[in-house]
């Protein structure tokens, strides 16, 4: 993800906000006994309508949630709990910021890459004045320990503007990132699986080379179907997504070989289902915008590889929020062209002090409204939206999910805790996924934001159940879903073909037997909850 050059006058976080940045790591911290009982709410919430009816948990639920109770004071017993806990899909994740920094600066080194040691960016070689071999971290521990502070939010203090340390980042490792898509790919893929998911969608920039270049040929017209017959003209854009599928390819090849898929010595990566999301760069010039929306939902549509489009780079720039309405209209119009593609954006990642009030009024309503995203990520601004219990009541009742990365959330905006509308959006009967957004910049895992959640909000277990069983429900996964309904409001319930089916011994029934083996999206849930019912049996305390 690349950075264009900052405005004079950067706006800053409100002291008291960035403050907050270190509220994520204190309450990790914490004694247990210090900690909200499961169940009990971070804050009193506005009321949102009738409520749905309480979640009757199951015998196995009942006794793996008094053992989560029971190791709240045991730090290795919790964090044991947390890693081996069936979690479903990371579904909002770029894949550049993803892999850890130490191995980025392994890559660097291998490749012979140079650093700049004024600005510790990562440029092409020879080294000429100014710069050092990457290598040279390999042997020099405090230049090493400079890169891992300089490449991601390591050791930052509390009190610095996160936000824009959080973002540099993607400038300074960029040069190491593009050369290895299937690298990158094998070692978070591998993080995933150990983490205990099945499914990854993850971000990258496909053909972003050409789309810029095709955009400049093209150039502007505000008559977006005049502009769309102009990229298609003449096999262009067909040319483009060709050149997509190519690097694809590539990407594949070199993910296979580093992960020795096929091989007896394969990585956990091989074992994992992905998925591509297009990133668009909203803080470029619309014609490129609206060349990569194209690009990104032609190969939505052709290749079952990539799934989806998002917008990326931060949400804030004074180009994002100029052209931020005109992209929600690209996005309707590109829909209509293109409706299998499906589409899940960065909206609502503002705060006060941010931006101006009149900005933190309407981008999640715009998402939800006028594009017709089917998940949000981050929206984190929602009650300072206009309308904003308007806009949480259709996003429950179209089954909008929203994407939450909580520590990003506290290390861009310095929102967290009771400020985070984690629990408003709940309380909405809104869907809502856990996601780590940059894990190798943030330094944290899906385990550590699962962990955060039931820290700080008291949730239980069946609570935690049902949050992972909805990333896995609101994944761009095709086939029908192992549950009937909409699971958010009314309950985690099979499908009649399903019902009395016991997850982890086989299935009795033809017809769930049917679906489980035809539908990508049944048999993954199926496999979870295999899964989650040989966890409950390992992790269980008598209920008295």
């Amino acid at each position: 993800m690349t950075t264009p050059p900052r405005s004079a006058t950067r706006r800053r976080l409100l002291p008291a906000a960035v403050a907050a940045l270190g509220l994520l790591s204190l309450s990790a911290a914490l004694p247990a006994s210090a900690l909200p009982a499961p169940g009990a709410p971070a804050r009193d919430l506005p009321a949102a309508g009738p409520a749905a009816a309480p979640r009757v948990p199951t015998p196995g639920e009942a006794r793996t949630d008094a053992y989560l109770r029971s190791v709240r004071e045991q730090p290795a017993s919790l964090g044991e709990f947390f890693r081996s806990m069936p979690k479903g899909g990371e579904l909002h994740n770029h894949l550049s910021g993803a892999v850890s920094t130490e191995y980025l600066i392994e890559l660097a080194a291998e490749d012979g890459l140079c650093v700049d040691t004024a600005t510790m960016t990562a440029v092409a070689p020879p080294c000429g004045p100014g710069t050092r071999p990457a290598a040279d971290a390999r042997t020099d521990r405090a230049f090493h320990d400079a890169l891992v502070r300089a490449w991601s939010m390591q050791d930052f203090p509390a009190g610095g503007n996160g936000h824009d340390h959080f973002f540099d980042t993607f400038g300074k490792f960029g040069e190491v990132t593009w050369r290895h898509r299937g690298k990158l790919l094998a070692s978070f893929a591998d993080e995933v699986a150990t983490q205990n998911q099945s499914y990854l969608e993850t971000m990258v920039s496909p053909a972003s080379e050409g789309a810029k270049k095709l955009a400049a040929d093209v150039g502007w017209d505000p008559d977006l179907d005049a502009l769309y017959k102009k990229l298609t003209a003449g096999g262009r854009l067909d040319a483009l997504v060709k050149e997509a599928i190519e690097e694809a390819d590539a990407g594949d090849a070199e993910f296979r070989a580093a992960a020795r898929c096929g091989t007896e010595r394969e990585r956990p990566a091989c074992g994992l289902t992905v998925r591509w999301i297009s990133q668009v760069s909203r803080g470029s010039s619309p014609e490129r915008v609206f060349t990569q929306m194209a690009l990104g939902m032609w190969l939505a549509e052709r290749d079952e590889r990539f799934v989806a489009v998002n917008l990326v780079q931060p949400e804030d720039w004074d180009s994002s929020l100029k052209n931020y309405r005109l992209q929600m209209r690209m996005l309707a119009h590109l829909r209509g062209v293109h409706p299998r593609a499906h589409v899940t954006l960065h909206a609502g990642e503002l705060w006060p002090g941010l931006v101006k009030p009149e900005d933190l009024a309407f981008h999640i309503a715009d998402a939800v409204g006028t594009a017709r995203t089917e998940r949000v990520g981050h929206g984190v601004d929602l009650v300072h939206e206009d309308d904003w219990q308007g806009t949480a009541r259709t996003m429950a009742a179209r089954e909008v999910a929203v994407e939450v990365p909580f520590t990003s959330n506290a290390q861009i905006l310095g929102v967290s805790g009771a400020d985070h509308p984690f629990e408003t959006y709940r309380s909405y009967g809104v869907p809502v996924v856990l996601a780590t957004d940059d894990p190798g910049v943030s330094r944290i895992d899906i385990t550590h934001e699962y962990q955060y959640a039931a820290r700080t909000y008291g949730l239980s277990y069946p609570e935690l159940k049902d949050l992972a069983r909805a990333s896995l429900e609101y994944a761009f996964v095709p086939g029908p879903s192992l549950w009937r309904g909409n699971p958010t409001a009314e309950g985690y319930r099979t499908v009649p073909a399903c019902r009395g089916e016991r997850p982890g011994v086989p299935v009795r029934s033809t017809a769930c037997r049917r679906l489980v083996e035809g539908s990508p999206k049944a048999s993954l849930e199926w496999r979870q909850e295999a899964a989650f019912a040989a966890f409950e049996a390992s992790h269980a305390t008598p209920v008295r």
